[in-house]
């Protein structure tokens, strides 16, 4: 009783799948295996859950609402030392998409350094089953990858997209990021996978006050931004000009207006409860917001799915055609840049903008606009 009494206090001023389902109206709204629904995590970098940490997770925080309490799926490896973001993204996504059999799909190795992300995509490829969503937390530096490399895993995730799979990265923790050529010259560092235009990316809020649950804020850590190599779909052109043309910009050295931008929506992503190793941790991060919003847009595809609707599949052209269906967040200082020179990023807007994007969901509105597709 002592251990229980503890842990709530610990928890009462965080955020977990209460405060978020409460926050974002999904209640106790839990999906099911019905019409092959499925959702699924890509884990790289070693990174390994636990399943009795997933257990206890549910044990403790999923008392409101049905849910599972074991992954329906391993793919990759999973054996090592249990990772702090592997085990985030499966507690969260299990949780706001609960009761939806969910994939871990790890991959191993590297590609010069950092994730493997095409071999990761051509596995899929070979694959004739694949989960309906994959909520993925991880990214690198534009400038630290090939063109060549970042165009032909672009060409993977537009595969995905036409096989009604839908891709969902967190936008990265440095706000705007920055890359410095010199003690004197530098620019705005944009991330990829983020800034493909064939992803949604998710950004990060958090909420106005400690001990609140209702408004929130952007996050200034939360990535943002625009891409270096990937031109402006069409499907975003109309917002982002309204953006551009309607608020004080940073100055245009620092980044390409005309390029892809990102974020697309946002949700919190500061102060989050996991377990792991049987302890308690508190986290943030995009990296939290992302299985968030996957697990929502989970929800949303099973009633479709109960309805003889196909899934929602590549996301973008269906939230930037339904801005109204998240809330919009207007408030919090502009994102991190190069700090050294006290040199802001972005500034949070009404609309979109390049910390939150369209902001967080609302999933009333969100179901009603998916079902109408």
């Amino acid at each position: 009783k002592q251990w229980y009494q503890r842990r709530v206090a610990i928890t009462a001023g965080g955020v977990h799948p209460d405060v978020l389902r409460k926050r974002y109206n999904v209640s106790d709204h839990v999906g099911s295996a019905e019409f092959n629904n499925s959702q699924g995590t890509a884990q790289f970098l070693n990174q390994h859950y636990s399943a009795s940490d997933l257990k206890e997770f549910m044990h403790f925080f999923g008392k409101g609402f049905q849910h599972l309490d074991e992954i329906s799926k391993e793919v990759g490896p999973n054996k090592g030392k249990i990772g702090l973001e592997a085990n985030l993204d499966v507690q969260y996504i299990m949780s706001l998409g609960a009761n939806i059999p969910t994939t871990f799909w790890s991959t191993g190795g590297l590609h010069d350094k950092q994730e493997p992300f095409l071999e990761w995509l051509l596995d899929l490829s070979n694959t004739t089953e694949l989960p309906l969503i994959f909520s993925v937390s991880y990214g690198d530096h534009e400038r630290t990858l090939s063109e060549e490399y970042m165009r032909r895993v672009n060409v993977e995730f537009q595969k995905l997209g036409l096989r009604g799979v839908s891709v969902l990265f967190a936008s990265g923790d440095d706000g705007a990021g920055c890359h410095y050529f010199n003690d004197t010259a530098y620019t705005f560092e944009p991330d990829f996978p983020a800034s493909s235009p064939y992803v949604t990316t998710v950004g990060g809020t958090e909420f106005v006050g400690y001990f609140t649950d209702r408004d929130e804020k952007g996050n200034d850590i939360s990535g943002g931004g625009f891409s270096n190599i990937f031109k402006m779909p069409k499907y975003q052109q109309e917002t982002v000009a309204k953006y551009l043309n309607t608020t004080a910009l940073p100055d245009s050295k620092y980044f390409n207006r005309n390029m892809r931008a990102y974020p697309d929506v946002s949700a919190m992503s500061d102060d989050f409860w996991i377990i792991i190793d049987r302890v308690l941790m508190n986290v943030a991060g995009t990296s939290a917001a992302t299985p968030t919003v996957a697990g929502m847009i989970g929800l949303v595809n099973g009633e479709r799915l109960k309805r003889g609707k196909p899934q929602l599949g590549f996301l973008n052209p269906f939230i930037y055609q339904n801005p109204d269906v998240w809330y919009d967040i207007m408030l919090g200082d502009p994102s991190q840049a190069c700090w050294l020179d006290d040199l802001e990023g972005y500034k949070i807007a009404e609309g979109w903008d390049p910390v939150t994007g369209f902001g967080s969901p609302n999933y009333p509105d969100l179901l009603a606009a998916g079902l109408k597709m």
